[in-house]
């Protein structure tokens, strides 16, 4: 079967028709990730947020069968920097440049600027056309004589497929909250320590003294909101990293497209608004994106972004939170550590041991990391 499968590549998401692509990244009976849409593909390239100009230069693979029908699809792009990924791999750029070569350009799978796993070899789950997908990655990468290939936030069982080919295999860490079944906030604080469970309470109700909290989604949301949320966004990419990612259009065509699939979380003073956060809503999970604000209240950015959003899964019955890349902190809110996955090809063998050498030294700490956070998390310990 695998010999009848072809690769190729198309330069645009509007190159793939969107019920395929849409039955490909989220077939029935599947977990729903809001991130793999075909709308929030082509939101990022229509808005000009991911695109050449921006160093996401799109470069998506086609994997077809001999009757020409798309069998598979892994979005990905030509990438000259290596902002806007959550995988660091600042420091093999390094390595390469201090050798007198060039890491850059380099292949990049992945959904830009969103640290959220899910899958990105979309092929209903065939491992043969996964493992074609990845094939055609490799050659993509040599015939482009790039430095290297990148799948990044992918499921677990991904990353393995592609370790199996050669592909080295890389851990990172996220905080994430799991529902256990909880029927309202107070019955998650039930399980929490006395001493937390306090600390918790005194922290909402400082976060919403003189504070109205509002969640919108779908129809909801209006351009007035996205102005707002904007200005916000705008303000804490600005003071976190330089020059944020997404410009103001991306927030209108997903708002116009993919407005069910969201959550904005609104804290209004007095009629104005004074904070925002910003999440995506799967069918198992809500995934938190952005947040912003225009004034300082103390834990207000604990309130929307962690405790709101647990209200809101438990209150839809989500079996979990993915409040984004890293932060310790959260674990004091009931987030528990986790571990995602990346898979990496390296086409200089020297820099592929070393590399491996380094991530194999890496994947021991965080794992022992997990081990010692996970021993200090706010809930009660058994006997």
């Amino acid at each position: 079967m695998t010999d009848a499968i072809t690769i190729r590549t198309v330069e645009k998401t509007t190159a793939v028709e969107q019920d395929l692509w849409d039955g490909l990244a989220n077939p029935k009976g599947e977990a729903y990730n809001p991130f793999l849409r075909f709308d929030f593909f082509d939101a990022l390239e229509k808005s000009g947020s991911a695109v050449q100009e921006t160093g996401w230069q799109p470069c998506h693979l086609i994997a077809e069968n001999t009757e020409k029908e798309i069998i598979g699809i892994l979005p990905n792009y030509i990438k000259n920097h290596s902002q806007g990924e959550y995988v660091f791999d600042h420091a093999w750029a390094d390595a390469y440049y201090r050798h007198g070569l060039d890491y850059y350009p380099k292949l990049q799978a992945c959904v830009p600027f969103t640290p959220a796993t899910g899958r990105r070899l979309l092929a209903n789950g065939q491992e043969d056309t996964q493992k074609m997908l990845l094939s055609g990655f490799q050659q993509m990468t040599q015939k482009l004589d790039f430095s290297s290939a990148h799948i990044t936030f992918c499921t677990e069982q991904e990353a393995e497929i592609a370790n199996q080919l050669g592909w080295i295999k890389r851990h990172g860490q996220q905080f994430h909250f799991n529902n256990d079944g909880f029927e309202k906030f107070d019955d998650f604080l039930e399980r929490l320590a006395s001493r937390k469970r306090k600390d918790i309470r005194k922290e909402r109700a400082q976060a919403q003294k003189d504070i109205d909290i509002q969640w919108k989604t779908g129809s909801e949301i209006t351009e007035v909101d996205w102005d707002i949320f904007f200005d916000f966004y705008m303000d804490t990419g600005e003071r976190k990293w330089g020059t944020p990612y997404l410009t103001r259009s991306f927030f209108s065509l997903i708002g116009q497209s993919m407005s069910e699939d969201i959550l904005l979380i609104l804290a209004y003073e007095n009629g104005k608004a004074i904070a925002a956060a910003l999440n995506f809503i799967g069918s198992d999970c809500l995934y938190g994106r952005y947040w912003g604000c225009n004034c300082f209240r103390p834990a207000l950015h604990f309130e929307l972004c962690y405790y709101q959003a647990i209200d809101y899964a438990i209150a839809h019955k989500l079996s979990r939170v993915e409040a984004g890349a890293q932060g310790a902190h959260k674990i004091a809110r009931g987030y528990a550590p986790t571990q995602t996955y990346s898979a990496h090809y390296i086409a200089d063998p020297r820099f592929c041991n070393a590399i491996d050498h380094f991530v194999t030294s890496e994947t021991e700490h965080i794992e022992m990391e997990n081990r010692y956070l996970s021993q200090r998390t706010p809930f009660k310990k058994s006997p």
